[in-house]
C-alpha cells in the first residue's frame, strides 16, 4: 500500500480524517501531529516530516500563516519574496531527496470582512491569490502537481463552507476539501 503524507496548516488538520477515510485500503495516509503553520516552519520540518519517512506521495500546503498582516506593526508574517524562496526550497528538497510524487495544495479562500471581525490581524483574499500564483508558478517550473483547493472551494460557493472567522471551515467545508484531496491523490496513485 502506498504511503501518503499530508502536510499543512489547520485547514489540513480539518480535512485529514476525511482523506484517510476515503483512501482506506488504498493508501496509508499519515500526517504530522502539529500544525504546519507557515513556510518557514514547513521548511524547518520537511526533513522530519517527509524526507526521513520516504513516502510515496506528499500532499502539502502553506500560506495562510505566511500572508497574515499584523495590524500594529504592519507587514506580512512571511513576505511574498521569502515565501517564494521557502516554497521553492521545500519542493526542491522533496523532489531531490525523496522518490515521492509531490502535490501542492493552493491556499484556501478568505472572507476579508468576516476575518477582520474575528481576528486581531488581517488576511486578505487578494494576498491569498498573490501567494497562490507565486506557489503555482514554482510548482509548474519544478514539476510538482497542483491541487487547486482555492478554485475548488470558490466553485462550490466559498461562503457556504467557511466558518464565522472567514478562514476556517464548517464540518461540511472540511468534508468538501477532504473529498477533493482524496480524489486528487487517488488519481495519481
Amino acid at each position: 500500500m502506498k504511503k501518503v503524507i499530508l502536510i499543512g496548516d489547520s485547514i489540513r488538520m480539518g480535512y485529514q480524517a476525511t482523506v484517510r477515510q476515503d483512501l482506506a485500503g488504498v493508501a496509508d495516509v499519515v500526517w504530522p501531529e502539529m500544525n504546519g503553520y507557515d513556510s518557514r516552519n514547513v521548511l524547518a520540518k520537511v526533513e522530519e516530516w517527509a524526507i526521513e519517512p520516504q513516502p510515496d506521495m506528499v500532499h502539502l500546503n502553506c500560506g495562510l500563516h505566511d500572508l497574515k498582516r499584523d495590524r500594529t506593526v504592519g507587514g506580512y508574517q512571511v513576505s511574498l519574496e521569502d515565501y517564494a524562496r521557502n516554497v521553492e526550497e521545500i519542493l526542491q528538497r522533496l523532489t531531490s531527496q525523496t522518490k515521492a510524487k509531490v502535490m501542492w495544495a493552493t491556499t484556501t479562500p478568505v472572507n476579508d470582512r468576516w476575518h477582520r471581525e474575528k481576528k486581531p490581524f488581517d488576511r486578505f483574499e487578494a494576498d491569498v491569490q498573490a501567494y497562490n500564483a507565486k506557489a503555482v508558478e514554482i510548482c509548474r517550473r519544478l514539476g510538482a502537481q497542483v491541487d487547486d483547493l482555492h478554485a475548488h472551494t470558490m466553485q462550490a460557493g466559498c461562503d457556504r463552507y467557511l466558518s464565522a472567522d472567514g478562514v476556517h471551515f464548517t464540518a461540511n467545508g472540511y468534508e468538501l476539501l477532504g473529498v477533493q484531496v482524496a480524489k486528487f491523490i487517488q488519481a495519481s496513485l
